[in-house]
């Protein structure tokens, strides 16, 4: 702890416990109180006072509780406990080594110690006294300030704060008491229990604001001077009194501080004090003051006067030796010496000036700034008191006494407030101060010749090693600028949390700023007429220091604070370096603007610029890299931010960073490393996957979840990175996107089966014919076998797992739309931090946006349109497989093989039904809502083309008559009710639009066998000249292949004979139908020869029909395979 807090918690403690034991004493806990006079609560002991309340209210003896008190500041603190008793130490027990070994000396009383011939008895114990002690100060003015002393000349005799404040209040009573105003004794005022000085204390704070005190009432002002000057009433008393007499025999006459002190050690005896010590020091204070005062005015006998003055000093020859006739010798002496003394004239033009003023002007100004002080509320200092006009009226009857003038007292004063706003940070101080020095600076004090004088009392000061000689009122300007200067040149650390007081320290800072250019060692007061440019210089000098000394805190930190946190210096310097400009901008910038218009810029630009310094070496050879990236996007954001938050009004006062030419090559290698990475994790979720959903709610697979997780964090890594980008980075982003989703759906699709290679194998085309020889052995239906490749494939694609791909795609088109949009307002907003506040792109700024949005916007179609088409495909190569598959596939068995084989009504469709709805159902749980509707259309659609296809190719067992027609009919309709299952299925439209063909194919079975044959030749006949409508893939009713099933699977003997004769089928009772498991072969020959047959009747179709009989006949002879 140094001086000056020691300092301020010694008095505040000497304060309280004086309040504390007033309190006590007063308030009726103590029944009896044994003293002959009033109680000097400096001098006693709390503890005994304690003792004394705790035994039940007993009697109080004064004189013991002095004794007790006594032996506590001479012995150590002792504690009573079991293990014995204990005591502290002032010195630290290690530093001192090891305890004696032998026990200590008894404790002696009544013994006489000398020390220099000064001896101090209190009650009985010794108490040892030299010259060169003081009491510890409770005053402002021996602290170790922060405010830079005045340079008064020092006092030689160590007067301590406590005896110039004491001094002080004897100054001003004889003051008062000379200038007519009668002060009373308290003898007769006093006779309430309790304590006035308490009650005056709580009776003010109480009524505050209220005026309590009559001007007239002399007595109550000068009892509350007594109050703030800290002086016990049993002093008060016995001061008042001599002082009453001293003015009564020198009413209305001038005197000077030696009259005083003469006067009261005249008058004022040993049985005046309780103590002896406390007389002592009473004596020997008064004995300094005379002797300051004479050795400053150069008096030729000093050395005599000292011997005098010594004796005053030395308690035993004082006391003890001389004799009372001795003792009014000497001071009669020192009178005589005095009175020569003042009788000399002043320098000064100044009437009623006397020798002392300019001789002890360094004491007079001390004890004058005393008396100020006494303007503060003791219980709360950072206040005036109530009554502090009428105080300083009373204040002011010193002058004559001290020396002062309206001038000394209004700088002086100036300098009490000022000094006491920076203890206790009091905004009314600080405003009182400021409202003081424009007082101080506008008024004119040339009147009374009060200049001449006030400028010959010189303060020096030593600055770097440099004596500078200031008067007084520069001396007090050049301590308030110097501490104003240290706080603003670094406002950021002491203004950060009452930004307030900043304006109005800066106005007391410009109003006393101090002008070093001066010759000779002078300083020229700059007072409130300086001029604008001087305010904004300074003004900037403030913006610019504290700008530096944040700066230098933040750079003394920045490299541990980036080992802790693993983060590049620069990095963390532009983030630091961003909260100081936002500060700036927010707090303390509108503040100095009242006085310099560009506070916001220059501050924008010293950062810029301080930072700048540190970034370019740097830039020289940048490279990707963690701590690169890091660095130029802090560097970017810092930047764009001092833009932004000047309002761009500095740009041209600064050379950018140029991040956005170093980024660029930076970023599109960051992308392409981005690149390498997207595509390695999407490949390996591919591979991963094992096409099970993620959850009832989630149906999709959890890889294409994977794979935009990486592709949306690779876009926020870019966006996070916050440097400036263009177009060209825009499409490499997107370039990316495209790879990784197209790759990842490329993946998916290449796992899809042509559904061609699901379709059974067509069985042989016969004529019908019903058996005759049941027991003739019969031909088998031959099968293909599938390809081993998709066999492995088929194996995989079970129904959920295709569904589990549907749902996959069906996720991968809305997430693109997520993807899609959030990469535009990404996009968005980084052109915008790009453009905004940036003053120095060409005119033609808003085409050249323009055309580049127009751009991205093209980038964005050919991306995610393609994209999204691709997926649209894919989804409908799915919904078409897994119709095909559940029908041609799953239901094989039961309803191509078994639907109206060997009769219709044995093997109706609604026996199938409750299978295929079952399988809906399935399939229905394991899809995405809104697949819905197109997986079960491509269901419906592949339930009618097996139903045609059991028509026309449902082998040698199947066969129609004209009364299997109208059932076929019915079951065709049920099977559409069952897609529309009462309009919570397929639209009825869409549901009827299907079914066309399946409907025309069973009205073909309804003609007769003649019509068919001639509709047979017809198509043949367009075949040949090449108007067939037979389109590639698709069933059509007027193509011969068409027609020829229809007679080939119609019970009619004209067609049979038809058939046998012109075709040479087999009848269908040579084959045994067994059901094929396996696809189509791959070279479709019946289907082959049928395109490229020529087939005309007519009356030249003979022709036409022997060639179409060769090549049924060459193709497999005689036993034909449709497709």
């Amino acid at each position: 702890m140094d001086s000056s807090s020691s300092s301020l918690l010694l008095r505040r403690y000497r304060k309280d416990r004086r309040n504390l034991l007033d309190f006590i004493i007063s308030s009726g806990l103590i029944t009896d109180i044994r003293s002959s006079s009033d109680i000097d609560f400096d001098s006693i002991s709390a503890d005994y006072v304690l003792q004394c309340v705790q035994s039940g209210g007993g009697v109080l003896d004064v004189s013991r509780a002095t004794m007790k008190h006594t032996d506590e500041s001479i012995f150590p603190t002792m504690i009573q406990s079991k293990s014995g008793d204990s005591f502290f130490l002032l010195s630290e027990p290690d530093s001192a080594g090891s305890p004696p070994g032998r026990a200590p000396p008894p404790v002696k009383t009544n013994h006489i110690h000398r020390d220099n011939g000064s001896e101090a008895t209190v009650s009985g114990h010794d108490f040892v006294m030299n010259h060169s002690y003081s009491v510890p100060s409770s005053s402002k003015s021996t602290k170790k300030m922060d405010l830079p002393s005045i340079g008064l000349p020092s006092l030689r005799t160590g007067l301590s704060d406590d005896d110039l404040r004491e001094s002080a209040y004897e100054v001003l009573l004889a003051s008062i008491a000379c200038s007519g105003i009668t002060i009373h004794s308290l003898e007769n005022t006093k006779k309430d229990k309790g304590s006035r000085f308490l009650t005056g204390l709580k009776n003010r704070r109480d009524r505050r604001h209220i005026r309590s005190y009559s001007t007239e009432n002399q007595f109550e002002n000068i009892d509350t001077i007594r109050v703030q000057m800290q002086i016990s009433e049993t002093m008060n008393e016995c001061i008042r009194q001599r002082l009453m007499q001293f003015s009564m025999r020198n009413s209305h006459v001038q005197v000077d501080l030696p009259q005083i002190s003469i006067e009261l050690l005249s008058g004022i005896q040993q049985n005046d004090f309780l103590i002896e010590r406390s007389y002592t020091q009473w004596r020997k204070r008064q004995a300094n003051v005379l002797e300051e005062l004479f050795s400053s005015v150069n008096y030729p006998e000093m050395q005599e006067l000292g011997i005098l003055l010594d004796k005053i000093k030395n308690p035993e020859e004082w006391n003890v030796i001389m004799t009372p006739a001795e003792r009014v010798e000497v001071l009669q002496a020192i009178r005589q010496v005095a009175s020569s003394l003042s009788s000399i004239r002043s320098t000064s033009q100044i009437q009623g000036s006397s020798s002392y003023w300019n001789a002890g002007y360094h004491l007079n100004i001390r004890l004058y700034e005393k008396l100020l002080f006494g303007v503060f509320d003791i219980l709360d200092e950072g206040q005036l008191i109530e009554e502090h006009s009428e105080y300083l009226k009373l204040v002011k009857l010193s002058w004559r006494t001290l020396g002062i003038t309206q001038k000394i007292h209004d700088a002086l004063y100036l300098w009490v407030l000022f000094y006491q706003f920076t203890e206790t940070k009091e905004m009314l101080l600080l405003e009182k101060a400021n409202l003081q020095v424009q007082k101080v600076l506008s008024t004119d004090y040339k009147e009374g010749n009060e200049e001449p004088y006030s400028d010959n009392l010189m303060c020096s000061i030593d600055e770097n090693s440099t004596e500078i000689k200031l008067n007084l009122v520069q001396a007090i300007f050049r301590s308030i600028s110097m501490w104003c200067e240290s706080k603003l040149q670094d406002y950021h650390l002491h203004f950060n949390e009452k930004p307030d007081f900043l304006r109005r320290l800066v106005s007391m800072g410009l109003a006393v700023g101090t002008d070093y250019s001066g010759t000779e060692n002078e300083v020229k007061v700059t007072n409130s007429k300086a001029t604008g440019e001087v305010t904004t210089f300074k003004v900037k000098f403030y913006i610019e220091r504290s700008l530096e000394s944040a700066c230098r805190r933040v750079d003394d930190t920045i490299n541990l604070t980036s080992k802790l946190e693993k983060k590049h210096p620069l990095a963390l310097l532009a983030s630091e370096l961003r909260l100081i400009i936002e500060k700036e901008l927010t707090i303390f910038s509108p503040i100095l603007s009242q006085w310099c218009s560009d506070a916001s810029i220059i501050a924008a630009v010293h950062l810029h610029k301080y930072y700048g310094e540190k970034l370019k070496p740097f830039l020289v050879d940048v490279s990707l890299s963690e701590d690169a990236i890091s660095v130029l996007s802090a560097a970017h954001q810092f930047e764009h931010h001092l833009i932004q938050a000047s309002n761009s009004l500095f740009i041209s006062d600064i050379d950018l960073y140029q991040i956005d030419k170093i980024c660029r090559p930076i970023i599109l290698d960051w992308l392409i490393s981005q690149h390498e990475r997207i595509i390695e994790w999407t490949g390996r979720a591919f591979h991963l996957e094992v096409w099970e959903p993620l959850s009832n709610q989630q149906k999709q697979a959890s890889s294409v979840v994977e794979v935009f997780r990486i592709v949306e964090e690779t876009v926020d890594q870019l966006f996070r990175l916050s440097l400036p980008m263009d177009i060209s980075h825009l499409q490499a982003l997107l370039s990316i996107i495209f790879h990784a989703l197209d790759g990842y759906m490329q993946k998916v699709v290449s796992q899809l089966v042509d559904k061609n290679h699901l379709y059974p194998a067509p069985p042989p085309l016969t004529r019908y014919k019903e058996t005759m020889f049941p027991i003739v052995r019969k031909k088998v239906v031959e099968t293909l076998l599938l390809d081993e490749e998709v066999d492995d494939k088929l194996i995989g694609l079970t129904g959920s797992k295709l569904c589990v791909r549907l749902n996959t795609l069906q996720y991968m088109q809305k997430q693109i739309n997520i993807l899609e949009d959030g990469i535009k307002s990404s996009w968005a907003s980084a052109m915008a931090s790009r453009y905004s506040g940036d003053s120095k792109i060409p005119l033609e700024t808003t085409e050249f946006v323009h055309t580049e949005n127009e751009s991205v916007d093209e980038l964005f179609v050919a991306t995610f349109d393609t994209i999204r088409d691709s997926i649209a495909d894919a989804i409908r190569k799915f919904c078409d497989l897994i119709g095909t598959r559940v029908v041609f596939w799953d239901l094989r068995d039961s309803f191509l093989f078994r639907l109206y084989h060997g009769s219709v009504e044995e093997a109706r469709l609604e026996n199938l039904l409750p299978q295929v709805d079952s399988v809906l159902n399935r399939v229905c749980g394991l899809i995405d809502d809104t697949l819905r509707d197109m997986v079960v259309a491509s269901i419906y659609r592949a339930v009618l083309e097996g139903y045609v296809w059991v028509l026309l190719d449902g082998g040698p067992s199947c066969a129609f008559s004209d009364s299997d027609i109208p059932v076929m009919e019915d079951d065709l309709n049920m099977l559409k009710d069952l897609f529309v299952a009462d309009g919570e299925g397929l639209p009825r439209s869409l549901v009827e639009v299907e079914s066309k063909l399946a409907h025309q194919v069973l009205n073909l079975f309804s003609l007769d066998a003649e019509s068919v044959i001639q509709m047979l030749m017809m198509a043949s006949e367009n075949m040949s000249t090449g108007f067939g409508s037979e389109i590639q893939g698709q069933r059509s009713l007027d193509d011969a292949n068409t027609l020829i099933r229809v007679l080939c699977h119609k019970k009619d003997k004209e067609a049979s004979k038809f058939l046998k004769t012109h075709y040479h089928l087999p009848a269908s009772s040579d084959y045994v139908d067994t059901p094929s498991y396996e696809s189509t072969p791959k070279s479709p020959l019946g289907a082959e020869f049928l395109r490229s047959a020529s087939v005309r009747w007519g009356e030249k179709g003979n022709s036409s029909f022997r060639l179409l009989k060769k090549r049924f006949q060459d193709v497999q002879g005689g036993s034909f395979r449709w497709t």
